[in-house]
Order: structure tokens, then sequence, then C-alpha cells
């Protein structure tokens, strides 16, 4: 199982960025991230695929979830 993440480059300004963000995720891998497996331009979209994992996106864990400080000082240390 993988996540895919369509980008659609028509709507960036700064193309460069996802570049640069693209080559960091493909430098680094740990056990603790969701890792870059491949990217694929189709069109003017940008996919990424991704580990799968389970739970959903960070964003839509952050908008249902309170978190306070102290909780996530740990999260961003792990």
């Amino acid at each position: 199982q993988v996540a895919l993440k369509r980008m659609p480059l028509r709507k960036r300004n700064r193309k460069e960025l996802v570049v640069s963000e693209i080559q960091v995720m493909k430098e680094n891998r740990h056990p603790n991230i969701v890792n870059y497996i491949d990217s694929y331009l189709v069109d003017e979209d940008l996919w990424l695929v991704m580990e799968y994992v389970d739970g959903g996106t960070l964003t839509s864990v952050l908008v249902r979830v309170f978190m306070e400080e102290r909780m996530i000082a740990a999260i961003s240390r792990e």
C-alpha cells in the first residue's frame, strides 16, 4: 500500500521549492517519518508516491485533536 499526493504545478508560483522538497525527501529516510518512494509528472500535475500511514494526514489529525504544547513538543522531538 502507498499514498498518492497530487500537486497541481500550474497553481504553484515557486516550482523550485517543490523540486528541493522532493530532493530532501529522497535523501532522508527515517522510521519516524513518512518516506518518499517516487514521483511522476503527469500533464501539469506532480504525483508523489509516499509510504501509506493509517489515520489520515497530519493536518486532519491536528484539526480534530486538541494538543497541549508539551505534547506537540514531544511529537516534534521524536
